[in-house]
């Protein structure tokens, strides 16, 4: 929680509450501590697991922050209990805000780890995918280049996807964010999102679309890892033999 602590020192800014998405470490973990650290803090959640949690919240409950408004929207599947939160200002002339977990992400959406692709297709379809296209998105990772790298093998003629693409691996190089994207371009460069696509079927060899989301899964599941680095400081004492008294030769 520490670069929370920062950033409230330096907005000059009260933490009131916490919205928490899911259980895991990842997102959860800071909870307990902050909550120490503020007495009176306010935790909300779907899910029991959810560390400091003070306010469960369900399905479509409505939630006000000052002028912030906080629509809860049950998301079962990356886990059990995940919510996502739709927030909004009345008569404010920016657009939406969701964020979203892992359910969806830029060019991607979180994995079945507790749930189905039945869940997740009524998520993105019918719960996520409905908001105004012109909602940000703001996901749980930064996990973009690669979720475009596997969109554009599912769509290799996509132009959105090279892109998009084009531009997140700039980002990456200028260690600046790609997040957040928006609704209306989701539905161009995420697979997970163009389950109807004849392309994306053809990809998966399925075309009721639960089916296409179950196979596009597997396949992003099974992607293949970007090879790791090497060690720049490895590779100049290899070149300098340094190694060697440790080398044995066949």
């Amino acid at each position: 929680p520490f670069q929370l602590l920062e950033i409230i020192r330096k907005e000059d800014v009260v933490l009131r509450a916490i919205l928490t998405t899911h259980h895991h470490w990842d997102h959860a973990k800071g909870n307990e501590e902050l909550a120490q650290l503020f007495p009176g803090l306010q935790v909300f959640g779907a899910d029991d697991r959810i560390g400091a949690l003070t306010h469960k919240v369900t399905h479509g409950q409505e939630l006000t922050f000052g002028a912030i408004r906080v629509r809860c929207l049950f998301t079962p599947c990356h886990t059990s209990g995940h919510m996502c939160y739709f927030m909004w200002e009345d008569d404010s002339p920016d657009a939406p805000a969701l964020f979203s977990g892992d359910t969806l992400f830029v060019g991607g959406c979180g994995q079945f780890f507790e749930g189905t692709a039945e869940q997740m297709h009524i998520n993105l379809t019918q719960i996520l995918g409905t908001l105004p296209k012109e909602t940000k998105i703001f996901c749980g990772h930064e996990c973009t280049v690669r979720n475009l790298k596997f969109a554009l093998k599912v769509e290799p003629e996509n132009e959105a996807v090279k892109e998009k693409l084009a531009w997140a691996k700039q980002r990456d190089d200028d260690d600046v964010p790609t997040v957040p994207s928006t609704l209306q371009e989701e539905f161009l460069y995420n697979p997970f999102l163009r389950v109807t696509e004849e392309a994306v079927q053809k990809f998966t060899g399925r075309t009721e679309p639960v089916e296409v989301l179950r196979a596009l899964r597997s396949e992003r599941d099974n992607f293949k890892k970007p090879k790791e680095r090497p060690n720049p400081q490895a590779m100049l004492a290899f070149d300098w033999g340094l190694f060697g008294p440790f080398l044995e030769k066949k």
